[in-house]
């Protein structure tokens, strides 16, 4: 068996965003300003598909928000904490049985 040589990319390696880190990203990328509503937080956005976890299993922000109570978000900030315990709670409940045992494995 042979081994990969290592490589000699000084670049950084790639980061994976996902949950409020993906969202805050997306909100840089968009010319959605606050204080918005929800219909305008998605209608600034050009993707409304937020990756939850590493694996880049993604949720709909427009179903997110339908899991928050709030209509209007005053700052980033409110918007933020207020879809941050969804993305949390998908995210501990993973993907399928077949997806978690993939994760289980060492290899």
């Amino acid at each position: 068996m042979a081994v990969r040589p290592p490589s000699n990319d000084a670049d950084e390696p790639d980061v994976i965003e996902f949950g409020i880190a993906a969202l805050d990203a997306r909100l840089d990328e968009s010319d959605v300003e606050f204080p918005a509503t929800r219909q305008e937080v998605l209608a600034g956005l050009s993707s409304t598909a937020i990756p939850y976890d590493a694996s880049g299993r993604s949720l709909e922000l427009a179903d997110a928000l339908d899991r928050v109570d709030a209509e209007r978000f005053e700052t980033r900030g409110e918007l933020m904490n207020a879809v941050h315990p969804v993305f949390e709670e998908r995210r501990r409940q993973g993907g399928s049985v077949l997806d978690r045992i993939r994760e289980a494995l060492p290899f």
